[in-house]
C-alpha cells in the first residue's frame, strides 16, 4: 500500500478533559470497541485489582490519576486509530500542551454534572490557538446532571466555539436509556455493561417508529422527538468543513463507564475527523503528502519499563514513510542516526515495527540523543515549530539525602528533566539545582520516581521565586552587567541558556525597565528563532 493510501487510513487524536471527567475510562472503551483489549480495567474500583490500560506508571495506579501522556494504537473498520490520552490534572498541563502539537484533532470530555470547568477552558484555549478540530463528549449521563440544552449553551459561552449536537441522550441519571445518533439517524439502546461490549437491544432507522414508544415509553419517546425538532430549529446543519476549520464542535452524549454512546462517537469520529495534517517548520510548511520522511519528538519517557531502564523518545511522523534501520538526519545534532527497534504502543506494551506513516507515533530507544522538539528528516534541513517550554510557577531546590547515591540522583534528575516533567536551573556557586514546575503535584512525582526508579533519596526546599524568564541581548556587556547585579537571581537552564529568576512580578518589571537592551522571554520559543 502506498504512502498516500496509508495516510488516508490514519486518525491521530488526543483525549483531553478536566480531572475526573472520565477521559481515561472513555479511552479504555474506545480500545474495547477497537478490539485492542477484551476487558476494560475498573479505573477506581480498588476491589478489582486492575487499572486503566493507559495509566501504566506505578504512581498513576496508586493515585488513580494520569500524570503522563499515554500512546495507544488500534484498528477499527479499516482505519488505524492513534489515541494520545493526556493528563487531566492542571499540574501536568505542559505535557498535555506538548501532546496537542502531535495530534490532528481532539475529543474533549465533559462531566454532565460539572459542565465546563477551569482546566477545560485552558485546554480549549490551546486548541483554538492551534485551530485544532474538537469533538465534545458529554459523559456520565447515567448520573443526574445539568440539562443537555443548558450544557450546549455553556459550551458555546465558556469555550467560545459554536456547537452542533450529533447525538442526543434519552433521559438522564436513573432514567437514562441510551443515545439517539442524529448523525446516523439511528436510535441504539444498550444494556449497561461496564467491562465488555454490550449486546445490542434494538436499532431503528426512523425516530417516529412506534416500536420506540413500546421500548422506552411514551413520555420518553415524545420528549426525544420534541428535543430533536427543537435542535433542528436552533442549530445549522452539520458542516464538516467548519468542524475541520475548528469553527464548530460536534457534541455527543453518553456514559463511558456503561458503554452508552461510545460506539456512536467512534463511528462518527472516523468519518468526520481529519486525516494526518502537515506542520510548520522554521523554513516552510511540510505537507503530510510530501514523499520524504520527517517527524518531531514531542515526548520523552525514561523507564517506561523499569526492569530494562529504557528511555523512549515519542516521534510524531509528519510526512513520508519511516523505515527501520534507515539513516535519518537529526537536525539539532547535525548527525545521521538509524533505529534498529522502533516501536508502536499499547500504553506500556511495545511491539517492533518495520515502517510507519504520517499520523503514527513511533517510539525510538534513546541513549540521550533526543530532547523534546527535536526534528528528524530524510533529506531536508529544517526544524518543526511550536513545542515551547513554559515558564514555571513553583520553584524548589533539590537536596540530596544520601551522598552515596549522588550518581544515581544526577542521572535520575537529568533524565526526568529531559522528559519535560519539570525544568531545572543551575545556580552558582555550588551547582545548586532549582527545579521549576507549574504545579505542586509534579514535585511528588519527581520524588517518587527518583526513589523507586533510580534508588536516590532527596527532598525539596521551597525557593521564593515568582517566575523564570530566559534572557537574551545583542549587547554582551549588558548581560554581564546584569549578571553582576543579580547574582543570586541568575541561573542556567540544562541547555546552557541564561535565566533570570524573578522573586516578584514587581521586581521583574523593574528589571525590564532598568535593562531595556535585554529581552525577557516567558517561553523557550525564542530558541528556535536563535537557531535560524
Amino acid at each position: 500500500m502506498s504512502h498516500l493510501e496509508e495516510l488516508k487510513k490514519r486518525r491521530t487524536f488526543g483525549i483531553i478533559s478536566h480531572p475526573d471527567a472520565g477521559k481515561t475510562t472513555l479511552t479504555e472503551k474506545l480500545l474495547l470497541f477497537g478490539g485492542a483489549i477484551q476487558t476494560a480495567g475498573a479505573v477506581k474500583n480498588n476491589k478489582i485489582k486492575k487499572t486503566a490500560t493507559s495509566d501504566f506508571m506505578e504512581i498513576e495506579k496508586q493515585r488513580g490519576i494520569s500524570v503522563a501522556t499515554s500512546v495507544m494504537a488500534f484498528n477499527y473498520k479499516d482505519k488505524q486509530i492513534n489515541i494520545l490520552d493526556t493528563p487531566g490534572h492542571k499540574d501536568f498541563a505542559e505535557d498535555t500542551f506538548r501532546t496537542l502539537t502531535a495530534v490532528d484533532s481532539v475529543i474533549l470530555v465533559i462531566d454532565c454534572a460539572n459542565g465546563v470547568e477551569a482546566q477545560t477552558e485552558r485546554l480549549m484555549e490551546v486548541c483554538r490557538m492551534r485551530k485544532t478540530p474538537v469533538i465534545v463528549f458529554i459523559n456520565k449521563m447515567d448520573r443526574d446532571g445539568k440539562d443537555p440544552f443548558e450544557l450546549l449553551d455553556e459550551l458555546e459561552t465558556k469555550l467560545d466555539i459554536k456547537v452542533r449536537p450529533l447525538a442526543w441522550p434519552i433521559g438522564m441519571g436513573y432514567n437514562f436509556q441510551g443515545v439517539y445518533s442524529i448523525y446516523k439517524n439511528k436510535l441504539n439502546l444498550f444494556q449497561a455493561e461496564k467491562t465488555k461490549i454490550a449486546a445490542e437491544v434494538a436499532q431503528f432507522d426512523n425516530v417516529n417508529n412506534p416500536e420506540i414508544d413500546e421500548i422506552i415509553g411514551d413520555q420518553a419517546a415524545a420528549q426525544l422527538r420534541e428535543d430533536l425538532d427543537l435542535l433542528e430549529g436552533v442549530y445549522d446543519p452539520f458542516d464538516r468543513e467548519k468542524y475541520l476549520n475548528a469553527e464548530v464542535a460536534p457534541v455527543f452524549f453518553g456514559s463511558a463507564v456503561n458503554n452508552f454512546g461510545v460506539q456512536e462517537l467512534l463511528e462518527s469520529f472516523i468519518e468526520i475527523s481529519p486525516e494526518p495534517q502537515g506542520r510548520d517548520t522554521d523554513k516552510k510548511f511540510v505537507a503530510s503528502t510530501e514523499p520524504n520522511f520527517s517527524g518531531f519528538v514531542f515526548k520523552i519517557h525514561a523507564n517506561l519499563d523499569p526492569k530494562h531502564r529504557d528511555r523512549i523518545a515519542f516521534l510524531r511522523i509528519v510526512s513520508g514513510k519511516f523505515e527501520r534501520n534507515t539513516f535519518y538526519n537529526h537536525i539539532r545534532l547535525d548527525k545521521k542516526m538509524k533505529f534498529a527497534n522502533p516501536t508502536s504502543f499499547m500504553a506500556q506494551d511495545k511491539s517492533v515495527i518495520d515502517e510507519a506513516f504520517p499520523g503514527d507515533v513511533v517510539g525510538l530507544y534513546d541513549a540521550g540523543n533526543f530532547k523534546i522538539g527535536d526534528t528528524l528528516t530524510e533529506k531536508d534541513n529544517y526544524s518543526f515549530k511550536g513545542i515551547p517550554s513554559f515558564s514555571p510557577e513553583i520553584f524548589q531546590e533539590l537536596e540530596n539525602l544520601d551522598p552515596l547515591k549522588s550518581k544515581q540522583l544526577e542521572k535520575g534528575i537529568n533524565q526526568l528533566m529531559d522528559e519535560g516533567v519539570a525544568q531545572m536551573f543551575i545556580q552558582q556557586p555550588g551547582n545548586r539545582k532549582i527545579i521549576g514546575t507549574v504545579g505542586q503535584l509534579q514535585f511528588e512525582v519527581i520524588l517518587y520516581r527518583l526513589e523507586h526508579e533510580y534508588g536516590a533519596k532527596c527532598s525539596f526546599r521551597p525557593r521564593n521565586f515568582h517566575l523564570a524568564t530566559w534572557i537574551t541581548s545583542d549587547d554582551d556587556a549588558k548581560i554581564e552587567a546584569f549578571k553582576r547585579a543579580k547574582t543570586s537571581n541568575v541561573a542556567m537552564d540544562t541547555d546552557g541558556n541564561l535565566v533570570f529568576l524573578a522573586e516578584t512580578p514587581f521586581l521583574l518589571q523593574i528589571a525590564e525597565r532598568d535593562y531595556p537592551e535585554i529581552t525577557f522571554h516567558r517561553t523557550s520559543e525564542f530558541l528556535l528563532e536563535k537557531k535560524k
